[in-house]
């Protein structure tokens, strides 16, 4: 990443890891294009960045997504950088007892959202002739558990995109990795698990790091990786 010059499109950019992921390239100097369905988050933590594009867009909804990408485009003129945080974590249901719609939704989340992102940022990377993209995936997604079949399943599939977007791209000078947290130190995960030693998760702030180094030119001969960011849990 040239940071004078590059610009940086972050998916779910409202939650603690997207604001530790902005901080982390914006005082690198890249310019921030900054993606989220809540907008009234985006702006409460953005608002103060005069510098930063703010685009409320639901992932889900692809010809919003394509809208809202096409209109950043014409603002910034290119997207060298895509770190895709948007996701979301479901418990509850043993797999024989799972109703459709929470394997439509975990799918839709964690994976058809990322294609639907690819879908309106892969073509102008393509066409500038470099690019690197990173995706959010979950040590969860490498083994099934009990009561997070759905979950589980949905991020494997993201990290077989990953994959495959790797072996697709990477001739073109595109770059296709992912990172694999074990569990994220944020107020709402401290709220779900008050007993458990939060030293021993992974913070945000370190997760950008890794995050910045799969979308630097240091790791340009890195493609399809899934990289495991497990803290000491």
């Amino acid at each position: 990443m040239d940071k004078n010059t590059s610009t940086v499109c972050i998916t779910g950019a409202a939650g603690h890891l997207g604001a530790a992921l902005a901080a982390w390239f914006g005082q690198r100097g890249a310019r921030l294009v900054l993606l989220d369905r809540n907008q009234e988050e985006l702006q409460r933590r953005y608002g103060a960045l005069s510098d930063a594009l703010l685009v409320p867009v639901d992932l889900l909804a692809p010809q919003a997504v394509h809208e809202a990408v096409a209109a950043a485009l014409a603002r910034v003129q290119r997207i060298d950088v895509l770190c895709h945080l948007a996701g979301g974590f479901h418990m509850g249901e043993p797999v024989h007892e799972t109703p459709a719609k929470v394997w439509d939704f975990m799918m839709d989340l964690n994976a058809r959202s990322f294609i639907h992102i690819a879908e309106a940022v892969v073509p102008q990377m393509r066409s500038q002739g470099r690019g690197s993209i990173v995706a959010v995936g979950a040590a969860g997604g490498l083994k099934g558990g009990a009561a997070v079949g759905a979950y589980a399943a949905s991020k494997s599939a993201l990290m077989r995109l990953v994959e495959s977007m790797s072996a697709e791209l990477r001739d073109e000078g595109i770059n296709v990795n992912a990172v694999l947290p074990s569990i994220i130190d944020t107020p709402p995960n401290r709220s779900a698990m008050p007993d458990a030693d939060f030293s021993r998760w992974v913070a945000p702030e370190a997760l950008a790091e890794v995050i910045g180094f799969l979308a630097s030119d240091a790791a340009r001969a890195v493609h399809g990786a899934l990289l495991p960011v497990l803290g000491r849990v």
